[in-house]
Formats: structure tokens, C-alpha cells, sequence
């Protein structure tokens, strides 16, 4: 199956480098190269910050209905070329073909769903306390937009960025993964073909410390947008903070699942089970601190353990595979050394727990029981097909153990309790909590963390804030 090299867009055109560089890009499951991406240097960079300046000026003020339409042209190409774009997203990142497709599908939907919040951007008129004076609350799109995105979900976490800059009338340079080059690229080129302006939507790939070093303090760029580690978007945010630039930050994970005595387990499993090896666990919002009641524990890490064991683990182009590899040497590297570590401290390993094979990024779906509390995998984010369980007594103790950590990206419980539902609403900190069903990021909700999982949203009506200046307008009748 043909992969291709990848280009920047800037200023309309999709171009090499001007110096000519690339970068390789490597099939996950198989360690070859299967294409190269072009590796933007500083002359780049500044073409493509003068052709966001250029135009933003221009969309700024295009017509919010107008946008919506160029918008859902766009959706509707990204529907058409599902299948192509998939297929270099399954080949570049590992993950199943469905998956893959479920990804590029959802792009549309969410495109869709920014393209009508554009509509419903509204000012105000607030009373005034003389007679002769109309007040006035406008908002206007913020300016040109730096976005960074990874390499695990990129489309998704792309179209999130640029859907809410288009709308709200904002230009946008994506700085997506070097990794995964191909898919973001379908993505920016629907827009493109469907008559986004030359200038409004730009692509670089690099070098990431010179990227985001040029274009965050740069004063035509006045909006950050990043999704990545919690150590990187720290660096950023303060790289940000000192030239007064606007940031979303939607950072790293360590997402609890507390399992309550009176849980529908066989729900409870299936879902959590489904969350957990998605992606091969290479999900924000993954599901990896268990916490399950002492008195169903051992059903559950025993049913939890079958799901694992049917999975099928292999190439993502292959019929029925359910879990591709890793993202790069690297994560096995990295898992390994978590599963020693868990086992060293007390941990039992249920099933899995070994690279599989020699070729490919391949790692088991793993379950941990037993882990004690100072094992790394429940203090540092595993970013892999990890599920480390531990038992608790009381709700009290399961959520003062979710709170824990500095994270509090996305949570999950189970309980048939209406009780439980509603402390657990109120008591664990994430920006997001799903009870009694998997992860439903749907584009109307907000998306986005606490603590140390950073700030803002890129979902819901809460997303177009961060892109918007809210002004007072006062006009006095002379």
C-alpha cells in the first residue's frame, strides 16, 4: 500500500523546505521507512508567519456563515477520502485501520460541529446607566495562531485546533508531528481544497525546539495551542507567558477508573477493557490507575486479564487486528522497565508483560494486580497497554487516591449508585469523568484538564473563548 512524502503548506502552496531537508518516516509495525516529511528551517518559518499575517486579515472578515460553509466542505472531503487517509494514518502510527477510520470520520463531525458554533459567537448590549450611551461587548478573533500537536491522534487532536481557529475567524500554523506527518496533511490539504484562503492554514515539520522557540515569541503569532507532555507544555506555557501569549494547554494523564463495590463488573470490564488498549494505551485520556473494590477485585483483574488475552495484537493493515504496536522503540524500552519496576516493588503480572516478536513495536496488553502505591506505573503516566489494579475499602479512599497525583486530565467509575455518582462528580479532579460508560469526547463537550493537565478547553463552546478578545465598546450619542 502506497504511503506519501510529505510537504509543508505555506502561503497556499504545498512545498519542500527551502534548504531541501527531510526527515524519515518509519512504519511502526515493521521499523522501515516507508516515506520522508520535509524538515522546515527558519526561512521557512518566516514565509509562513508572513502568509498567516497575510491571511488573517483577509478571514477575519469573512462572514461567520461563509466560514461555516467553506468549513463543511471540507468535512465532507475528509468523508470522501476516509479510506486513503486511514490508511497512511494506520501505516505511519500503528493503530488498527478502524481505528484509523474512526479518527478521519470524527475529524468530519467535529469540523462540522465548529463550523455552527461559529454562528453563535455573540456579543452583547449591556443597560447603561445614561440614557444617551449604547454599551457595547464585541468579540473578535484573537489574531494568527501557533498550534502543536502529537503524534497519537493526529487528526483528531489537529482538527480540534484549527476547526475552532477557522470559525472564529483566526489564522492558524499547525507544527504536527514528525512522526506521523501524512495524516494532519490530509487533513490541512480538505481544507485547502475546500477554498480556505492561501495563508490561513499553514503545515511545518523540524525540528520541534527550534519550531516552537520561533514561532511562540514571534509578535505576529498572539495564540498557543498545545497538546503534549506535561514537562513540554510547562516549558511552552512559560515560553508564553513572556510575551503575553494566549494558551490552551492540554497536557499529560493518569487517568483513575474507580470500579465501586456495587458496579455492573461485566460493563465495568468491557468498557474500561476497550478504553485501556486502544491505541495501544497511547491515549491521554487512558484509563491506567484501576482502583477497584477489595470485594470484587479479583473478578475483576481476572475477567480484565481475559479481555487482554483475546485481543488481537499485529499489524494494523491486517483483518481483525485489534492492537497495533507502539509508536517507536523507545515505548518498549519504556514499558519494560515499568513492568520490572511494578514486579521488583510487589506487583504481580496477570497476563501480559513482554514485547511480542522481534520486528515491530509490539508490547502484550499487560494487567498489573497488587501494585503498591510508590510503583512507577502508578506515578508516571505508562502511555502504554498497561492496566495496573489496586484494591481499596472505602470511596472515600478510592478517591483520595485519584486526587493523588498533580494530574486530573480524565477520570472513570463505575457504580449503580446514584450516591456514589454524585460524590464522585463533585470529589475527583478532572477535567473530564465518565461514569458507567468508555470516554465520549464528543466536540460539544468541553475537552481539556486540571492541575497539572493544564488549562482551557478544545471542545464545546468553551474552546472558542481562547480565540476570541472580548472588548468594551461605549458610544455616546453627541
Amino acid at each position: 500500500m502506497s504511503y506519501p512524502d510529505t510537504q509543508l503548506l505555506i502561503d497556499g502552496q504545498w512545498q519542500d523546505a527551502a534548504d531541501g531537508r527531510t526527515l524519515p518516516v518509519f512504519n511502526p509495525a515493521t521499523g522501515a521507512e516507508i516515506g520522508r516529511v520535509a524538515h522546515a528551517g527558519i526561512a521557512d518559518l518566516d514565509r509562513a508567519l508572513a502568509a498567516a499575517q497575510k491571511g488573517f486579515e483577509a478571514w477575519r472578515d469573512v462572514p461567520a456563515i461563509e466560514r461555516g460553509r467553506i468549513m463543511r466542505r471540507a468535512a465532507g472531503l475528509m468523508r470522501e477520502r476516509a479510506d486513503g487517509i486511514a490508511a497512511a494514518l494506520t501505516q505511519e502510527n500503528g493503530k488498527p485501520l478502524a481505528e484509523a477510520k474512526i479518527e478521519t470520520m470524527a475529524a468530519a463531525d467535529i469540523i462540522e460541529w465548529f463550523a455552527d458554533e461559529g454562528m453563535r459567537v455573540y456579543g452583547r448590549i449591556v443597560p447603561t446607566r445614561n440614557p444617551a450611551v449604547r454599551q457595547l461587548v464585541v468579540k473578535d478573533p484573537v489574531g494568527p495562531v501557533a498550534a502543536f500537536t502529537p503524534w497519537n491522534f493526529p487528526i483528531n487532536q489537529a482538527v480540534r485546533k484549527v476547526s475552532a481557529a477557522l470559525t472564529t475567524g483566526c489564522s492558524i500554523i499547525v507544527k504536527a508531528a514528525e512522526e506521523t506527518p501524512a495524516a494532519p496533511a490530509a487533513l490541512l490539504r480538505a481544507f485547502a481544497d475546500a477554498g480556505v484562503p492561501a495563508g490561513v492554514i499553514g503545515l511545518v515539520y523540524g525540528n520541534p525546539a527550534e519550531i516552537s522557540g520561533h514561532l511562540i515569541p514571534h509578535p505576529v503569532i498572539r495564540k498557543i495551542s498545545f497538546t503534549g507532555s506535561t514537562v513540554v507544555g510547562k516549558q511552552l506555557a512559560a515560553l508564553a507567558g513572556q510575551h503575553m501569549k494566549r494558551v490552551t494547554m492540554e497536557l499529560g494523564g493518569h487517568a483513575p477508573v474507580i470500579v465501586a463495590e456495587d458496579a455492573d463488573l461485566e460493563l465495568a470490564v468491557k468498557s474500561s477493557g476497550a478504553a485501556k488498549f486502544r491505541n495501544a494505551g497511547q491515549v491521554c485520556i487512558s484509563p491506567t490507575r484501576f482502583l477497584v473494590h477489595e470485594s470484587i477485585r479479583n473478578d475483576f483483574a481476572a475477567a480484565l486479564a481475559r479481555h487482554a488475552q483475546s485481543l488481537k495484537v499485529g499489524d494494523g493493515l491486517a483483518e481483525g487486528t485489534q492492537m497495533g504496536p507502539l509508536a517507536n522503540p523507545r515505548r518498549i524500552v519504556a514499558m519494560a522497565g515499568m513492568l520490572e519496576d511494578a514486579v521488583q516493588r510487589g506487583a504481580t503480572v496477570a497476563t501480559g508483560g513482554a514485547r511480542i516478536g522481534e520486528a515491530g513495536n509490539f508490547f502484550a496488553p499487560t494487567v498489573l494486580t497488587d501494585v503498591p502505591l510508590d510503583a512507577r506505573v502508578f506515578n508516571d503516566e505508562p502511555f502504554g497497554p498497561v492496566a495496573a489494579i489496586r484494591a481499596f475499602n472505602t470511596l472515600e479512599e478510592a478517591i483520595a487516591e485519584a486526587n493523588r497525583l498533580p494530574y486530573g486530565l480524565a477520570a472513570y467509575a463505575f457504580t449503580r449508585s446514584l450516591k456514589n455518582a454524585h460524590l464522585l462528580s463533585q470529589r475527583v479532579e478532572a477535567g473530564m469523568l465518565w461514569i458507567n460508560q468508555p470516554a465520549l469526547p464528543l466536540p460539544e463537550m468541553p475537552f481539556g484538564g486540571v492541575k497539572d493537565s493544564g488549562y482551557g478547553s478544545e471542545g464545546g463552546p468553551e474552546a472558542l473563548e481562547a480565540y476570541l478578545n472580548s472588548r468594551a465598546v461605549s458610544i455616546a450619542n453627541v
